[in-house]
């Protein structure tokens, strides 16, 4: 069942419209647990897109199977989405820097608060972002420690390769995910692939990993798949960043989320001018690469890539 959770009026007759889609039981009875997907509050980041259809079509052809009402946003900037633009067009705003929102306040506040106040109550919300087009991240879940012990623990079900949990201060309080954890709706925040792409192994792991958490909370009674057992991080000096020495052209020699020793070549950096080297990204330590650059393009300074150090990977 579609339903318009917000709309305004736009210059010439148009109108800005955030919908879901509610999938419920065929024979619904009784109160019911609630998991909420939400992507695209970033318009140039599309992993969320596949994962919403994945998500569907999986349930869709089970749909005996279901036991609770899943609700899906694919689309929380569709100007944004519509334009590939990052934020919200014309107004070169943060779309994820204006939560909780205000429903008597202006036009984007008033989406904002619309937004919240939808989502808001649901038993999980798993709030989907990719990466920008200079980067590509392995499928991780970002967590501020205020919330560590509500989201560890469901953030293990959900079939990611890292959890990521961030010290309070860099958190910033207008996200949506901030906004609902803090009022008691439990929001974990994905991070996974590289902007303006799909990257549809990705997808599939998560939509693994979201029947798997829909299954624990019993929304779901059709088959599910282990989900992984994953890394998790707490201390911010577990991750190393990597940055460009020189400007040029960057050629990546590994794959992406491999495990590397201590001066491994990640990659070169070269003049297409000249037709030589200019210099070499190497590991400064043992560990895991789960950021890399994928536009090739680099400056002076670019951040080429995060290692999490070999010691500090730690599964529980």
């Amino acid at each position: 069942m579609v339903k318009t959770i917000a709309s305004v009026g736009l210059p010439v007759d148009e109108i800005l419209e955030i919908k879901k889609n509610r999938l419920m039981p065929k024979e619904a009875a009784g109160e019911m647990k609630r998991i909420s997907i939400v992507t695209g509050i970033h318009g140039d980041e599309l992993e969320g897109q596949y994962v919403c259809f994945e998500l569907q079509r999986r349930i869709e052809r089970d749909r005996e199977k279901l036991a609770g009402i899943v609700d899906i946003y694919p689309a929380m900037n569709p100007l944004g989405i519509d334009s590939v633009t990052r934020g919200i067009p014309a107004f070169d705003l943060d779309m994820n820097r204006l939560f909780p929102g205000n429903i008597e306040g202006n036009m984007t506040e008033y989406l904002a608060a619309g937004m919240i106040e939808d989502v808001a109550g649901s038993d999980l919300v798993i709030d989907i972002h990719a990466s920008n087009i200079y980067l590509t991240e392995i499928p991780q879940i970002r967590i501020n420690e205020l919330h560590e012990e509500m989201l560890v623990p469901l953030a293990k079900e959900t079939n990611i390769d890292f959890i990521w949990v961030h010290g309070a201060s860099t958190v910033l309080e207008s996200t949506f995910a901030h906004s609902l954890n803090s009022t008691g709706t439990p929001t974990l925040v994905v991070e996974m692939g590289v902007g303006m792409r799909i990257t549809k192994e990705y997808g599939n792991q998560l939509v693994d990993g979201i029947l798997h958490v829909m299954h624990k909370l019993g929304i779901w009674n059709g088959e599910v798949k282990e989900p992984k057992k994953p890394i998790i991080s707490r201390n911010p000096e577990d991750v190393s960043y990597l940055n460009a020495g020189v400007g040029g052209l960057f050629i990546p020699a590994v794959k992406h989320g491999k495990e590397l020793k201590k001066g491994e070549v990640i990659g070169q950096i070269v003049d297409p001018l000249l037709g030589c080297v200019l210099d070499e990204v190497k590991a400064p330590v043992d560990g895991i690469l789960f950021t890399i650059r994928d536009y090739p393009i680099v400056d002076e300074g670019s951040l080429m890539g995060r290692l999490l150090k070999k010691e500090a990977c730690r599964y529980e």
